[in-house]
């Protein structure tokens, strides 16, 4: 061990046995215990009116004058090398003003890959269209710039390339031959274990030892993934449809040698992000284009370049076993399995995290591999690892369930931990089993039949199942935010972080608007910039924590500035910012709330139009300190036709345990938003891929099944509301839990429709048959 592991395992062991009062999060934060606020109330989004109306610009949409349109060519190949690349066609063709090649692309600098530095976006460490080398089959060989996008499109048909081949790793079943653990699975240990798994398991009077698999899927945001960028004064000036401003800023100005403030990213708006809206190549060759043709450059991935370019959520290979006494108590848990990556990305998809944190066990063996394959480097995709390894777990545990002949919710709960399984931490908060209670009620999981297949509806076999779902809580470091209050009682908040459609404006407005202590409409939310404050990522249901514990740090800060600046004559002079708090348009003493100043008559005195804080948030230690999640008890009822074996799912209930619930209405579409891709998870997404050249076969929503409207069932969510007393607001994030335990539980009720277990997701008609 090096001695900066070893000092940092130190540093860990010193966070987990600290006094709770030392950490973020050890003091509840104040606005917790506030009622009846503008935190809590279901605001409709501000942006709507705009969205509507057609005027929320989107990376592609921002004009500049002499802009050129990009078309991408991609290789045919999974590994090789390009033998000749004939452009000649395409750069006489009209309209086109340059085709870049590795022939002529400038000399960029590595990119750094994510998890490498703080601030690392790139995808993988692959160069970027530098040499004649193809790493996987859609990689970019060749960009057309022309005039019009159809000029452009036109000309990349005219490219014509030869190979040479060279062996590649394409089939997984291969590939798992040869899978090793990784260094790392997101920090954590890739294995853990605790007495003898396998010997507990054996021992067992009841078990159950099942294979479960599932597909790869593609990343398909409404809004295609593009950019929309030029240079000005050896500047670079980016539109981009993005989750990480900050995080892509730094890593191209690393690819182009630049000073990390020469490059700014503005992003207000994303149509749909999952995971996918990150840095991926067609930013670095939409910049370099641009620097060679001294132009502004559009470039708008097709739905194919998306599939070709973009990576998606990994296929997996997973063993579930779990022995239990006669009474269904656990004594050995065993969750092992395999992902496919790549040697040039870092994304391992961390399927076994479900099973560290849900159930207690007297034994445990919880661990995965990699296998490295000549593809795409996989990503982000939301929830991931838990979405799909509660697939997995959930079914087993519902396998089980009936084994034992005990209902799958009590199996559950008896099985339910007082502290973390694996880590011994105490839960910041966890009210599952209420979540469970709650939502069976409402449900009417009592009138469930035990019996498989004993319930019908005309030709349709009708069953009911559920599922746990689970999501850590994160919150990333870096967030910083600036706060300005001005003369006339208006606040202005400022923060790098992003709007995807899930209503970071609206939810952040409420949330200043309570801090301060004004009304909603005086205040003025900023976003969605580079040359803002703060790293903020939105993924990993991180984002709001990350700003709320931000916006918490700078209000301290300017309370600080404003009490100072009252004077010797304010009733508070002399006190600090725990003395007082923030309501009516200014700051009150706690003790007296009749003794106080408005913000306005405080900067009016100093003679000041404005007073301006930045602020940064602590250090997020509370991650290493409480066992933090967010948790959901699902419900599915589906219909299983006898004659063409369809699956119809006919109601879903999502009963959530995320601490408090910000925004009721923006929680709501949440919620259901995770779900339906749960829906199209268990039943119908699946990335096709031709294992004899490493294509994806159905790149297009024609051939590519997403839900629609016919396969949406009634929708039902609720929440228990409880705050978690450690995080900001006291809330978790709620962006990836909703997908979580949704494969399962639909899963499951199909068992319990027609008595038909199925393991490998998607579960289409024909494994039905």
């Amino acid at each position: 061990m090096s001695l900066k592991s070893a000092a940092m395992k130190l540093m860990q062991k010193a966070i987990e046995h600290a006094p709770d009062s030392m950490m973020p999060g050890g003091k509840p934060d104040p606005l917790i215990t506030r009622k009846h606020g503008i935190v809590g109330a279901p605001v409709t989004r501000i942006d709507g009116p705009l969205k509507v109306k057609g005027a929320a610009p989107f990376a592609a949409e921002f004009e500049a004058e002499g802009l050129l349109y990009t078309a991408v060519a991609f290789s045919t190949i999974a590994k090789g090398r390009i033998t000749s690349l004939d452009t000649s066609a395409a750069e006489k063709a009209p309209g086109v003003r340059l085709v870049m090649t590795h022939k002529n692309a400038p000399k960029l600098k590595p990119t750094p890959m994510f998890n490498t530095q703080p601030k690392a976006a790139g995808p993988s460490d692959l160069p970027i269209m530098q040499d004649d080398s193809i790493h996987w089959n859609g990689e970019p060989i060749a960009v057309v710039l022309a005039d019009t996008q159809e000029q452009a499109d036109y000309a990349k048909s005219l490219i014509s390339a030869t190979y040479k081949e060279e062996p590649a790793v394409i089939d997984f079943d291969a590939a798992m031959k040869n899978a090793h653990e990784p260094k790392t699975i997101l920090g954590e240990p890739p294995t853990i274990n605790e007495g003898d798994a396998e010997a507990a398991l054996s021992a067992a009077p009841n078990l159950v030892d099942k294979t479960y698999t599932t597909p790869r899927h593609n990343h398909n945001p409404i809004e295609l993934h593009g950019v929309t960028l030029f240079w000005e004064d050896g500047e670079l000036y980016v539109h981009d449809s993005s989750q990480t401003v900050a995080q892509s800023a730094w890593t191209l100005a690393e690819v182009f040698g630049l000073d990390e403030k020469k490059v700014h990213i503005w992003s207000p708006y994303v149509g749909g992000g999952f995971g996918s809206k990150t840095l991926w190549q067609h930013h670095v060759l939409a910049a370099a284009a641009s620097k060679m043709a001294d132009r502004p450059v559009r470039l708008v991935l097709s739905r194919e370049g998306v599939y070709r370019t973009v990576g998606g959520r990994t296929t997996t290979q997973q063993r579930v076993a779990i022995g239990a006494d006669a009474d269904g108590r656990f004594q050995s848990l065993i969750h092992t399995g395999v992902a496919a990556m790549t040697e040039h990305n870092d994304c391992p998809e961390q399927f076994t995290f479900p099973a560290r944190h849900l159930y207690a066990t007297k034994s445990f063996l919880i661990g995965q591999k990699v296998a490295d394959m000549d593809m795409l480097a996989n990503t982000f995709m939301r929830a991931p690892g838990e979405s799909i390894g509660t697939f997995a777990l959930e079914s087993a545990i519902d396998e089980l369930a009936e084994q034992i002949g005990i209902d799958p919710i009590e199996l559950r709960a008896r099985n339910e931990p007082e502290s973390d399984p694996t880590t011994g931490k105490q839960f910041s908060s966890r009210n599952l089993i209420k979540a469970y209670r709650d939502g069976a009620e409402r449900f009417g999981w009592n009138s469930r039949s035990a019996k498989p297949a004993a319930r019908r509806d005309g030709e349709w076999l009708v069953g009911m199942g559920c599922a746990t779902g689970t999501y850590p809580y994160y919150r990333m470091p870096g967030g910083k935010a600036r706060l300005t209050v001005s003369k006339d009682g208006f606040v202005t908040a400022e923060f790098a972080a992003h709007e995807m459609g899930m209503g970071t404006a609206t939810t952040q407005t409420q949330v200043v608007a309570e801090r301060m202590g004004v009304a909603q409409q005086c205040v003025q939310i900023n976003y969605g910039s580079s040359d803002l404050a703060g790293v903020f990522l939105a993924g990993g249901s991180s984002q709001s924590a990350s700003i709320g514990a931000s916006i918490h740090a700078a209000h301290t800060a300017l309370v600080e500035q404003l009490i100072k600046l009252a004077g010797s004559k304010s009733p508070l002079h002399g006190l600090d910012a725990d003395d007082v708090e923030s309501r009516d348009g200014g700051l009150h003493t706690k003790k007296d709330p009749s003794h106080g100043e408005s913000y306005a008559a405080i900067l009016r005195r100093a003679g000041k139009d404005e007073l301006s804080v930045e602020e940064s948030a602590p250090p997020p230690m509370e991650l290493q300190h409480w066992s933090m999640h967010s948790f959901s008890a699902i419900f599915a009822e589906v219909g299983v036709n006898t004659i063409t074996c369809e699956t119809r799912v006919r109601r879903l209930l999502g009963s959530f345990d995320c601490g408090r619930i910000l925004n009721p209405k923006t929680a709501t579409s949440q919620f259901r938003g995770g779900m339906i891709m749960g829906i199209g998870l268990a039943l119908m997404e699946e990335t096709i891929w031709d294992s004899r050249k490493g294509r994806i076969m159905n790149p297009s929503l024609a051939e590519y099944h997403v839900p629609v409207h016919m396969d949406v069932p009634e929708i039902d969510v609720m929440w228990t509301d409880i705050p978690d007393p450690h995080t900001p607001l006291g809330a978790r994030g709620i962006g990836e839990i909703g997908i979580t335990g949704v494969g399962a539980a639909i899963a499951n009720a199909i068992y319990n429709a027609c008595g038909k277990r199925i393991r490998e997701l998607p579960i289409t008609l024909d494994k039905l048959m």
